[in-house]
């Protein structure tokens, strides 16, 4: 079962306002992608409630396939809310919130694995069919990795964006930083004024930063604080080899990057070319840092669209 509702406010205090102002420096289709509003589902995976969001215009025009986009660690399915509305002309489109983040549920334990199948899970209560596409970006990109082994027969195609996949002895080297734990704040103002992205980078597109930390907060009885669980941010989430999901992965497959990303050196890239068909994409945005949804939204949509073009061409071979 499912539930759904059109998401198109938000809670402040005790009050609802609309998620976004108008504003002169926020761009015409910034508005224009609010304007598409989504519906809000759950399904039940593995006892664990999964929150999804579904974009279907419910125009005549025949779409040629879906896509389902995976957030990375610690957000929400709304990073995707300002970039879905961009592939409606000729995608159902819906994006998930993996379990332990965003409004979906907790887990005692959370592994690839059980994400994999949360996003199967996703693709049949939405019905967006074999012909879906996944695209997941950092952590998320790595569980679209594990997806794409375990179920990229039953869909088109998978890409990875700015997700670092390793060597192993590679991983055991790097250091990462200790994670902090969750802070409480009085309110919704102070709680948004304190996001930050992670990892760290410049953004000129203010209004989405902003638009993502309005999604990223929940009122509890401590105060409002982040939406995700603390256990699914543990160190242990990158110690799956997701170098050999990759490498047997069972669709068409292919990597997105930043061309300045923190994450995606030259030799990663290089070694991500090597687990992949030949012949898969892969593209480097010029300018794009990590979080390369936010600060080259445009050219990302871009290159999507493009590959997917291509992707769709060979299908129909």
């Amino acid at each position: 079962m499912n539930s759904n509702s059109k998401i198109d406010i938000i809670k402040q205090g005790n009050k609802r306002t609309l998620p976004e102002s108008s504003n002169n420096d926020i761009p015409a289709w910034f508005n224009w992608a609010m304007s598409n509003a989504p519906s809000s589902h759950f399904v039940s995976v593995k006892d664990c409630q999964i929150h999804y969001l579904l974009w279907d215009d419910a125009s005549d025009t025949k779409k040629s396939g879906s896509i389902l986009f995976v957030h990375g660690g610690a957000a929400h399915s709304h990073w995707w809310s300002f970039l879905a509305p961009f592939f409606l002309a000729n995608f159902k489109v819906a994006a998930l919130d993996l379990s332990g983040m965003g409004d979906s549920g907790k887990r005692q334990e959370y592994n690839a694995g059980l994400r994999a199948e949360e996003i199967y899970s996703v693709i049949e209560d939405a019905n967006l069919g074999r012909s879906t596409y996944v695209i997941g970006h950092s952590f998320g990109g790595l569980m679209t990795a594990k997806f794409a082994k375990e179920y990229g027969d039953k869909i088109a195609g998978a890409l990875i964006a700015d997700s670092p996949i390793r060597p192993p002895d590679a991983n055991t080297r790097r250091k990462r930083p200790p994670h902090r734990g969750k802070r409480y704040y009085p309110d919704f103002a102070s709680a948004i004024a304190r996001f930050r992205l992670l990892p760290e980078q410049d953004c000129s597109n203010d209004f989405l930063v902003k638009h993502i930390a309005r999604h990223s907060v929940l009122e509890t009885p401590d105060g409002w604080t982040w939406k995700f669980d603390e256990s699914a941010m543990h160190a242990k989430r990158f110690k799956e080899p997701y170098h050999q999901y990759l490498k047997e992965a069972k669709c068409n497959v292919g990597l997105i990057y930043g061309e300045k990303s923190s994450l995606l050196d030259e030799e990663t890239v290089e070694f991500m070319r090597s687990l992949m068909p030949k012949g898969s994409p892969l593209v480097s945005i010029p300018e794009a840092q990590h979080h390369l949804l936010l600060d080259q939204p445009m050219a990302f949509i871009s290159v999507v669209r493009v590959i997917l073009q291509n992707w769709e061409s060979k299908l129909k071979i």
